[in-house]
């Protein structure tokens, strides 16, 4: 898609959540098409949600400004976050305080990683993808350490590793 195709087709969202309210941006490519060449995830955030991640609290109060489609099977708690709901059963999760205090939530993805993979594969582009697409990368030392430790289909080899590359679209069960 040319430049001058994507300012036809792009589409304007406003956010007005728990965390973001007045935030708009453009989505300039199609939904989950046009990635970077160094960025391809594993799983789409529909599929994530729908296997149990973040302990089922993760997007609850946005689901508006996503298609209705990723949240009919997802798996949330009704209460406070639950790790048992996680695929792997685990808390895999640092609070968001630890990833503020380093440095790694944008301002524009109050949530951090998820929140813009969940935009960028709805065909946002942005100042910050290069660094998450980057820090996504960073992740495969994970899989490298599944495939040293793990025999491979035994999902109960390292639950919290597992569940953890969930939580950047890597699908460690068929590694």
């Amino acid at each position: 898609m040319t430049q001058e195709d994507a300012a036809k087709c792009s589409v304007n969202v406003i956010v007005d959540d728990l965390m973001q309210s007045g935030y708009s941006y453009e989505l300039t490519e199609s939904v989950g098409e046009n990635f970077d060449p160094q960025f391809d995830p594993q799983l789409t955030p529909s599929e994530m949600l729908k296997l149990g991640v973040f302990g089922g609290k993760y997007m609850t109060d946005c689901q508006g400004e996503f298609p209705d489609e990723w949240f009919k099977k997802a798996r949330f708690s009704a209460g406070d976050r639950d790790p048992s709901i996680n695929l792997f059963e685990v808390d895999a999760s640092k609070p968001l305080s630890y990833w503020r205090e380093k440095g790694w939530i944008h301002d524009d993805d109050p949530r951090g990683w998820f929140q813009w993979y969940c935009r960028y594969y709805m065909g946002r582009r942005h100042e910050d993808d290069k660094r998450q697409i980057q820090r996504w990368r960073n992740m495969r030392r994970h899989i490298a350490q599944l495939k040293k430790n793990c025999k491979r289909g035994d999902l109960l080899c390292r639950p919290r590793q597992r569940q953890a590359l969930l939580h950047w679209a890597y699908d460690s069960r068929v590694m």
